[in-house]
């Protein structure tokens, strides 16, 4: 082969190679964020997040009393969450998310997954 056929007879091998690595890259060349709540003060801080969907949320609790993260319509509970200790989820899907802690009810916040107002 001639060092000027080479180059031709990659590209289908280069090509190939391109759509593969965009297929496997996020819609839109976005990445997938992670946002951080604060548990403290026996409340979430911010109370409401907005994100997209394939983000993830992580809280920590930096109370020195325990408490959860529990939605309100079912589908994550992060069990009991000591002092210092952090529950994520990620949320594949559009819609939004109510949730309390279990041990103190007042405590509430709403995770809204979708495009921001």
């Amino acid at each position: 082969m001639s060092a000027r056929a080479a180059p031709l007879a990659l590209a289908p091998l280069l090509a190939i190679l391109v759509l593969a690595v965009l297929a496997l890259a996020p819609a839109g060349g976005a990445r997938a964020a992670t946002v951080r709540v604060r548990i403290a003060g026996y409340a979430f801080v911010p109370a409401r997040v907005h994100i997209h969907p394939g983000d993830t949320v992580v809280w920590t609790n930096r109370d020195p009393a325990t408490h959860t993260v529990t939605a309100l319509a079912g589908g994550f509970d992060s069990g009991a969450l000591g002092p210092g200790r952090s529950y994520r989820r990620v949320f594949p899907a559009a819609g939004s998310f109510a949730y309390r802690c279990a041990l103190h009810p007042e405590m509430r916040g709403v995770v809204i997954v979708g495009a921001p107002p």
